[in-house]
């Protein structure tokens, strides 16, 4: 086994369709468990429809990480609002969520990296944070790592982690406790649209009448969009983790110097990625939104490697259908789980990488290796408002690689827009239509 999700065991969920309810989520990962649970709280019949297998795809493949620090700043109030509802949530829960706070660490390595974080934390002292800069010899002590090679650090020390393919299938479980229907292997084909409003959804199994639909679809949001003639710049890169042995008297937070991630793990090991590091596989959409992109590819923003064309049934593939009907099979049932091989000798290259900041802690080896695709906007912030063309239908998707920590708080923040009601923060850093031809793009933090 490659990945530590147990996707060869039989689905868990398996609630009959319903003729009609209140709201139907497509996707069963982190955004669309949390926004059934509080939509279930709020007294609305819903459904999650869930193509694949609960948090199969990037929810469960993330590194886990729950940070406020370095968030794009209009993040910063929601990312703070869901740390809260971590914990809420692990409490409710008795524990099973892999939650811990352990701080996050940015370490420097120069002084152009430095001097970003200073940046950042500038502009972030006015939203609350517990954020602070730290000289060599407070980032040593931190670090309780005499040798390491760091200049400076900046430090959050209530940012968290949870173990995400224990923490989205528990709170999946806790939703349906609440009154929440999941239904695992069944996906939604297409919007049922009437005078130009969504009156429901076209599943494999059959139609269920609503008049709000939230799709958190992922990687597969814009592919789902086409089919109605809806386009956003989303892409998808790939992203590369491993999972190592125990490890004795390491690191106890979390940290990334932009060449190797790292986090400590329930099981006595470490979560490692290359830090600010994707793949990237060419396809259809990337020729359609080349120009938002263009400027960070050519401004050298992005640690970003080409692979080639994206592989068969890949949501960009050149070979997947963007157009189908409702009694077609639909690409997301021809690909259940978007499951990528991991590029092993990266991971071999971060291992070393690893191994060479804490020599003292001896060989460290490898557990499990795995990949995720991540779905990424040109400003590297989320898409999270109603979908204009399509009344009835709110778009969460672009996260970026936020949307596990973030998750629980978009879903309340759905749930309210589900109703109508205010969401008490402020969503126009979100706004479905920010991008065009001449619009200027606020890009999220470089840090």
């Amino acid at each position: 086994m490659t990945f530590p999700f147990q996707l060869q065991t039989p689905p868990e969920h398996h609630a009959e369709l319903p003729d009609k309810v209140d709201l139907v989520v497509i996707g069963g990962g982190i955004l669309g468990v949390s926004t059934a649970l509080f939509a279930a709280r709020a007294g609305l019949s819903v459904i999650v429809l869930e193509k694949g297998r609960v948090a199969a795809e990037q929810s469960s493949r993330n590194w886990g990480w729950i940070r406020v620090q370095g968030r794009d700043y209009d993040e910063i109030p929601i990312a703070l609002e869901s740390q809260d509802l971590w914990k809420e949530l692990d409490e409710t829960c008795k524990g099973r969520l892999g939650l811990k706070q352990v701080g996050v660490s940015y370490l420097s390595r120069t002084e152009e990296q430095a001097a970003r974080h200073a940046d950042w934390f500038e502009g972030a002292q006015d939203y609350g944070v517990s954020t602070v800069l730290q000289s060599r010899d407070e980032m040593l002590a931190a670090l309780d790592y005499p040798h390491a090679g760091w200049l400076s650090a900046m430090h959050t020390p209530t940012d968290m982690r949870a173990e995400p393919w224990q923490a989205v299938p528990e709170l999946a479980r806790l939703a349906v406790s609440e009154g929440a229907l999941i239904r695992e292997g069944c996906a939604v084909r297409g919007l049922d649209m009437s005078t130009g409003a969504v009156t429901g959804v076209v599943t494999e199994l059959g139609r269920i009448a609503c008049d709000k639909v939230v799709l958190g679809g992922g990687a597969w949001s814009s592919l789902f969009l086409q089919r109605h003639g809806v386009y956003i710049p989303q892409l998808s890169v790939r992203s590369n983790v491993m999972a190592t042995d125990p490890i004795e008297n390491g690191p106890t937070m979390a940290a990334t110097d932009g060449r190797a991630a790292f986090r400590p793990r329930d099981d006595g090991g470490y979560t490692l990625a290359p830090g600010g590091f994707a793949e990237f596989f060419v396809g259809r959409d990337s020729v359609r939104h080349l120009l938002p992109y263009v400027q960070h590819l050519l401004g050298g923003e992005l640690n970003l490697r080409i692979m080639g064309t994206a592989p068969h049934g890949y949501p960009d593939a050149i070979t997947t259908p963007r157009k189908w009907g409702d009694d077609d099979e639909s690409p997301f049932e021809r690909m259940r789980i978007l499951d990528p091989a991991p590029n092993k000798p990266r991971l071999e290259a971060m291992r070393q990488t690893f191994s060479g900041f804490f020599p003292e802690l001896g060989e460290v080896k490898v557990k499990n290796q795995w990949a995720g695709m991540i779905d990424v906007m040109p400003d590297v912030v989320p898409v999270v408002d109603h979908v204009p063309q399509l009344p009835g239908l709110i778009v969460a998707t672009g996260m970026s690689g936020h949307g596990f920590g973030i998750g629980p708080a978009f879903g309340r923040i759905l749930a309210d827009m589900v109703q109508g009601k205010e969401t008490n923060h402020d969503m126009s850093r979100f706004r479905f239509d920010r991008f065009g031809l001449f619009k200027k793009l606020r890009r999220g933090p470089d840090i």
